[in-house]
């Protein structure tokens, strides 16, 4: 007997408008993040305000607004296109009568849904612990004191929210444990590339920009790929053979967005380790998106925030073949390669990255083998 497809939910999105530049780009984004999260979006109730209000975040008009669009979409859901406080994401969900989530807990879920290493999903619960324990606050209704002993002689028990953070507080302690080891397992593969002189190389990038794609067209690995927010939450990596050069690691990671929770970046770092500890950064830029220069900046801000911001990057133009961009290299003014032009879906310039990869490996062991970095290459690679 087949089973019967799942009906996506209905929900009501919320943009509100506090004068930022990608306004409108945010919203496209939200539906996306939306519908990666197996949400059927209905209706989007937009405002502008100078500043958040305190209680309800939009407002009472506005939140007026939104309960009468929940009611005539049946919606069971309502989504901010922000990050709301506890206190207000309760009082909201009491005025609309049905469950309010925020970008971070919207995110946070597609990720669970994604996740599908062991690590991965240890990381993603580590997250959503994380996020949980700030709201735990007078958030549900079971949180009054419990009585110790019996009848009125016992003393006053600790609080049920007390319960709560110990239980949540050891969770979190045991899977950072676990994290570690994974952690450990990578150092030591990590340390076996640095001594063979293996050049390492991550791409990175705004999510959908392709990376999966590009990865899959250099490496054959079959990566799953596709035309979705965080297809790929897990790292690969893969040898690849360069004729004339020999081999090179590449790592395909975890993709970027604008306003990424904290919490994830966080709990990701450990796989994220790849990215900071690569010679490379290959920088995937969707080269057919209106806001490719504010997403590059974005990426570039959690780049910043891992701490791998001072690590040589090439940008990657991907997907010209939806624009009229030619397949290319591009070089500064001191004839270091700045930018490569090509389609991974297509194949169009990928012998371009190539020629770059290779140039840049033999940069990497000239200067590693050279007579006045011996010493530092011997004090580098004793483990």
């Amino acid at each position: 007997m087949s089973e019967r497809p799942v009906r996506a939910a209905a929900a009501v999105l919320v943009g509100m408008d506090f004068g930022a530049d990608g306004y409108a780009e945010s919203l496209d984004e939200l539906r996306l993040l939306a519908q990666s999260a197996g949400l059927q979006p209905r209706a989007l109730i937009q405002g502008r305000r100078q500043r958040p209000d305190s209680a309800l975040f939009a407002g009472s008009g506005k939140v007026e607004e939104i309960g009468a669009a929940v009611r005539e979409h049946h919606a069971v859901v309502v989504v901010f296109n922000h990050e709301l406080s506890p206190a207000q994401q309760r009082n909201l969900e009491k005025a609309l009568d049905c469950p309010v989530i925020d970008r971070t807990s919207l995110i946070l879920g597609i990720f669970a849904r994604r996740a599908r290493s062991h690590e991965g999903k240890l990381q993603v619960e580590l997250a959503q612990l994380e996020y949980a324990s700030t709201r735990l606050v007078r958030g549900w209704t079971h949180l009054e004191r419990q009585r110790g002993g019996r009848g009125f002689l016992g003393g006053m028990g600790e609080t049920q929210i007390e319960v709560d953070r110990r239980l949540i507080g050891n969770r979190v302690k045991v899977l950072k444990d676990k994290l570690i080891q994974f952690k450990r397992r990578r150092d030591v593969q990590r340390r076996a590339r640095v001594r063979g002189e293996v050049l390492s190389v991550s791409l990175v990038g705004y999510t959908n920009a392709g990376k999966s794609t590009l990865f899959n067209a250099l490496t054959h690995a079959g990566s799953y790929a596709a035309d979705q927010l965080f297809a790929t939450l897990d790292t690969t990596t893969r040898r690849l053979y360069l004729a004339g050069t020999g081999n090179l690691v590449l790592s395909d990671t975890v993709g970027f967005i604008r306003d990424l929770p904290h919490g994830l970046v966080a709990s990701f770092r450990a796989t994220l380790e790849e990215t900071i500890q690569a010679d490379l950064l290959l920088h995937v830029v969707d080269a057919s998106s209106s806001v490719r220069e504010p997403q590059i900046a974005a990426v570039n801000l959690v780049l910043a925030e891992i701490g791998a911001d001072a690590i040589p990057q090439v940008l990657v133009w991907n997907k010209i073949d939806l624009t009229a961009v030619p397949p290319g290299l591009d070089r500064d003014e001191y004839g270091k390669i700045r930018r490569v032009c090509l389609s991974a879906k297509t194949g169009a310039g990928l012998d371009f990255l190539r020629d770059a990869l290779a140039e840049v490996a033999a940069s990497k062991k000239s200067t590693a083998i050279s007579p006045e970095n011996m010493q530092q290459h011997k004090d580098t690679y004793v483990t």
